[in-house]
């Protein structure tokens, strides 16, 4: 894993992203513990593991490594130790362990995957916190956005596990679209023919993970990865031994015609709903194990920055060196630890389980993404490849039952409230059923029965019928609100009018009244009248004008408060008869969930049945357990079996190095020294047998101590005929000297 310098990187961080942190809620301290990951991964990346003559992983330039433990707040040796020489409990002793270079650099990639993962779930828990209402419904809208099929030159165990994801997700959306849908169609009583449209996908999936009768891929490669000795070689042979078929056979599984070896490489070929898919088993068990040892995350989990420690909190109380020897002890803390002896087959199969079960209590919605061609060019369609997709996807099945069946559907009560206008008339005041409203209005609209099916509770519509019911509505309303539009516009055109006329004839009479005054004003009994009139009791009489104006100024103001409330009594009523109809909709509404009561009872009833079944599968799944565990253990017996004839051989080459001892005096040290390394085997064989009854109580940990002390006598073996041949080399150079 190789990555650019970090000082090549270090750009000013976008705008955007740190204001999108302040509005989740992310202090700058939680933002910079953030980069602090990413950089602390980018340094790993570049951190260069070299080998020594012995094969042994080295770390000459640990500059790198200073930066990402500076950046992780843990100490370089220890994570140097715990990456190149890391210690494990081999009995009641600590053992140190030299790593490869391959071994090391897994370490290294296993350790950045860790950080980036549990790194981002912290983020999205954060979001999630800050995003979350509380409520009293668990209500939500989720978009699950996944890679799509995968079919590359070399197909490794990532696009594995990526098909067997799509695999699951095509099952369940078949399952949705040809099923669920058919038996929609038998809930409602409507007459339908069963149509299989041949989209059944589950043979796949049982290949992938099946754990019955025979084994699936992950839970072999879960097997071979804690078996001694097992490599790739082996576990191909042995998925080629289950799943090729084989016609004396009493049971033959289905997917055993989607499985195919293949001809020249290591690996197998698998029929998925897209295509055929080769897939190579190189480095599949090491992918599958978790390399990231004991040492390293207890290394983390006392990382002087509270963020990473608190990521790598889970390790904490691991079972640590420093404690006591108690081997009973060990195993119990070891036991406690979160996550033992969990591959990444298991972890993946747990999560996607999680998945489909939040899947299957959710209403999913299909948005379907087609690639239009390969070449990444805009207005560009390659026709075959998009056709592929389409008939890959289930989207010309999907197209092909909505043009069979009935895709668009609504409640009675829905379909009564939204198209009852266009059926006026029809329908009596008061109360009638709901299907038989429906019922009646389909009739008055004259639609074709071919087109329509009423159901118990829902009324069924072909492609498009739907549509041209609502065309049909939205002309209808426009109409309506056309002429209520004509009716307002005349309404204010009079008015603007009238208001115009009056203007008019106002003007009229001002310009009349100012040339009589011009006539007059110069006209001496009019100056008299004009000194007269206040004298006169007429003035009186415009005084009491004024007040009865006023009067009927009140009367007005009391007459318009008056019709104020009238309105206000009439919106109450309008209201008021609202909430009845609601209600009425409500009782209505009751009494349509009612006929459902049979069909619920009939589905509680089969789906008792069915939990009955899965009973009866997991007693299956039960007994098949208890064979594998038989199988392991002989396989046990076996291998201690191998270890007492190792034993005897290296007794046997125990005896003659000592009858070379009584021949050859004068190589008496080099003899001494030899006899000195082979009575330490000899202690350590012994403790080894020693531990042997005890350590069958740890159970899993057998086998891992098994292996260590298989490689370390083959070392030790190794190392002792190295020096046997050496010294018999030089024993026939000194002999031809003499």
């Amino acid at each position: 894993m190789k990555v650019r310098p970090v000082r090549d990187l270090l750009v000013p961080l976008p705008t955007s992203v740190k204001v999108a942190l302040d509005v989740v809620g992310f202090r700058p301290e939680a933002q910079f513990d953030l980069f602090r990951i990413v950089a602390a991964i980018l340094h790993i990346g570049n951190i260069v593991i070299n080998t020594s003559r012995a094969d042994d992983a080295t770390m000459q330039d640990a500059s790198q490594a200073e930066r990402a433990c500076h950046l992780l707040g843990i100490p370089l040796a220890e994570f140097t130790r715990a990456v190149l020489r890391p210690r494990a409990l081999a009995g009641r002793e600590w053992v140190t362990q030299a790593r490869t270079r391959r071994q090391a650099l897994d370490e290294l990639a296993a350790l950045c995957k860790t950080l980036y993962e549990k790194s981002f779930g912290a983020l999205v828990d954060q979001i999630n916190r800050a995003l979350d209402r509380p409520s009293s419904k668990s209500t939500f809208i989720g978009v699950l956005d996944i890679a799509g099929f995968e079919i590359f030159e070399i197909n490794g165990y990532e696009q594995l596990l990526i098909n067997y994801t799509n695999e699951k997700l095509q099952q369940f959306f078949n399952h949705h679209m040809f099923v669920l849908e058919q038996e929609e169609y038998a809930r409602q009583n409507i007459k339908w023919d069963y149509v299989n449209f041949g989209l059944d996908l589950q043979p796949t999936i049982d290949l992938i993970e099946s754990t019955g009768n025979v084994i699936g891929i992950l839970s072999c490669l879960d097997e071979e990865c804690i078996m001694p000795k097992a490599t790739d070689h082996t576990f191909t042979n042995k998925l080629h031994a289950l799943w090729t078929s084989g016609e004396e056979e009493e049971y033959h599984s289905p997917g055993k015609d989607k499985y195919e070896p293949t001809r020249f490489q290591q690996g197998f070929i698998i029929q998925h709903y897209a295509a055929k898919v080769e897939y190579r088993t190189e480095g599949w068990l090491d992918k599958n194990k978790d390399p990231l040892n004991d040492n390293l995350t207890r290394v983390l989990a006392a990382s002087s920055e509270p963020y990473i420690a608190t990521l790598f909190a889970e390790y904490g109380d691991a079972f640590t060196p420093g404690g006591p020897n108690n081997v009973f002890a060990a195993g119990k803390k070891r036991t406690l630890k979160k996550g033992a002896f969990r591959t990444l087959a298991q972890r993946h199969r747990e999560q996607l389980s999680s998945l489909m079960t939040q899947l299957r209590s959710t209403q999913p919605h299909f948005v379907r993404c087609i690639v239009p061609n390969n070449l990444k060019k805009p207005h560009h369609i390659d026709v075959p490849l998009v056709l592929d997709q389409l008939r890959c996807n289930g989207v010309l099945e999907g197209i092909r039952i909505a043009r069979l069946g009935y895709p668009n559907r609504l409640p009675f009560v829905e379909f009564r409230q939204r198209y009852e206008l266009l059926a006026p008339k029809i329908l009596p005041c008061g109360y009638l059923d709901s299907r038989e409203a429906c019922r009646r209005m389909v009739s008055f609209l004259e639609l074709d029965e071919n087109v329509f099916k009423i159901g118990t509770s829902k009324i069924f519509f072909k492609a498009g019928v739907l549509a041209e019911l609502e065309e049909r509505r939205d002309k209808l309303l426009f109409n309506i609100f056309a002429r209520i539009q004509a009716a307002a516009r005349r309404w204010t055109t009079r008015r603007q009018m009238k208001k115009i006329l009056n203007r008019a004839i106002a003007v009229r009479t001002i310009q009349r009244n100012a040339r009589v005054y011009n006539e007059l004003r110069e006209w001496p009994w009019w100056q008299l009248y004009t000194k007269v009139r206040p004298l006169l009791a007429a003035t009186r009489s415009d005084e009491e004008l004024r007040k009865k104006e006023a009067e009927l100024a009140l009367i007005k103001e009391r007459a318009e408060r008056d019709s104020k409330e009238r309105e206000a009594l009439e919106n109450l009523k309008m209201s008021l008869e609202s909430e009845k109809r609601k209600v009425e909709e409500a009782l209505e509404a009751e009494r349509t969930l009612a006929l459902d009561k049979d069909a619920l009872l009939e589905r509680s009833k089969r789906r008792e049945s069915e939990l009955e079944e899965e009973v009866a599968a997991l007693q299956s799944d039960l007994d098949l357990l208890d064979s594998q565990l038989d199988r392991a253990m002989k396989l046990q017996k076996e291998s201690e079996e191998k270890y007492e004839s190792l034993k005897q051989a290296f007794d046997q080459a125990a005896e003659h190095l000592v009858r070379m001892e009584a021949e050859q005096k004068e190589w008496m040290d080099r003899e001494t020294e030899l006899l000195e390394e082979l009575t330490s085997a000899r202690e350590e064989c012994d403790t080894l047998s020693h531990n042997q009854e005890e350590l069958r109580k740890v159970g899993e940990e057998l086998k891992n101590i098994a292996v260590q002390q298989e490689e370390d006598l083959s070392r030790t073996r190794e190392r002792l005929d190295l020096n046997a041949k050496e010294f018999e080399s030089k024993l026939e150079v000194e002999q031809r000297a003499k």
